[in-house]
């Protein structure tokens, strides 16, 4: 379960700053919309993405019954 929350929480994060990049790159060259949506769209739904993996980091720190090793990387 830990794994599986690490993953979410990573994927989502990844994403999420991919997203927001990707928003302000096009936005400093002087687009306000792409593919029909306002780019300030596109900078929340990163920052929702970065939440939500946030929150699953939260969740796979606080579960019951965690090692600490369960957190870590395998490295």
């Amino acid at each position: 379960m830990n794994g599986l929350l690490l993953l979410l929480g990573r994927t989502a994060g990844i994403g999420g700053m991919l997203l927001c990049v990707f928003a302000a790159v096009v936005r400093l060259q002087g687009n306000f919309y792409m593919g029909g949506f306002q780019l300030t769209t596109f900078l929340q739904a990163g920052i929702g993405a970065i939440v939500v993996g946030c929150f699953f980091l939260l969740w796979a720190l606080t579960a019951s019954g965690k090692t600490v090793s369960a957190v870590r990387s395998p490295d």
